[in-house]
């Protein structure tokens, strides 16, 4: 599984430089990623999620999905009450505390489960956006503004909850889309490895790395969010497993909450995953 899994991330890491060097040769401006994250988070991965749901439910799926439901919730609760617990004692900022928490489900985690495991993986990793929505919605508005209301419609209006609630009820009633439009949405949804690494190759191009590296605090939160929060993260994984979870779908969940930690970006706000 190592081998294998090496074999599939360096391609997306070389489509990662190939953004990098278009931002750097000047044919594009790191600021046009944007039109790239739209792109990905609105159409593709819709496509995505929906492709991955039209499959042969079974006991294993379903439990499998709650399971990861029940996960996301308990290392979302445990990690927000953590913060609450050590807000008036830590020097992080409001933005650094939010970034070590969520992690950017839609603009990594998926194309790379996607893409190293397949798309029927993206099961799992529904179960974890949704929870993180919710979590990003509240505690997580609440913590970068201060806004302490739920805010319903971002929540419920979210374009990858609604392709999640109709990719559920199309699985649990055995409905398949015509063949046809099961092509299209593949061939869509072929797209979000190559596109999503390459617009994380130009947002990298934009950004002062020389500055960054030499900043000792990002050293601090690196090693919070890189380290300590994911091997909390394995622990409770580790605990849960004793209730039945397959090795499978604790890779999935370790995956999708390890790898995408950068959920909030430079000026703020929450990545485009949660909006």
């Amino acid at each position: 599984m190592g081998l294998l899994l090496i074999d599939e991330i360096i391609p997306l890491f070389l489509m990662m430089g190939l953004g990098y060097l278009i931002v750097k040769a000047g044919w594009l401006k790191a600021e046009d990623s944007r039109v790239l994250s739209v792109l990905s988070i609105d159409l593709i991965m819709p496509c995505v999620i929906m492709q991955s749901f039209q499959i042969e439910i079974s006991g294993e799926i379903v439990n499998g999905f709650l399971f990861a439901l029940l996960a996301a919730v308990l290392i979302h609760a445990v990690l927000v009450g953590l913060e609450i617990m050590t807000r008036k004692t830590e020097t992080l900022s409001a933005v650094e505390r939010a970034s070590i928490i969520y992690s950017n489900v839609g603009n990594l985690i998926v194309p790379l489960v996607s893409a190293i495991l397949g798309t029927e993986w993206i099961v799992y990793a529904s179960a974890f956006m949704c929870v993180q929505l919710f979590f990003i919605w509240t505690h997580g508005q609440s913590l970068i503004s201060g806004i302490h209301s739920l805010n319903w419609k971002k929540i419920f209006l979210n374009i990858n909850l609604i392709s999640i609630g109709i990719g559920l009820i199309l699985m649990m009633v055995h409905i398949t889309l015509p063949e046809l439009m099961m092509i299209t949405i593949s061939k869509i949804a072929g797209l979000i490895g190559p596109l999503g690494m390459i617009m994380i190759g130009m947002l990298l191009a934009g950004i002062n790395l020389k500055k960054v590296f030499t900043q000792k605090r990002i050293y601090q939160i690196t090693i919070l969010k890189m380290v300590v929060v994911p091997l909390l993260v394995l622990g409770l994984l580790f605990v849960l497993s004793r209730f039945g979870i397959d090795e499978d779908q604790k890779m999935i969940l370790w995956i999708v909450f390890s790898c995408g930690h950068y959920a909030f970006g430079c000026y703020g706000q929450p990545a485009d995953s949660a909006s």
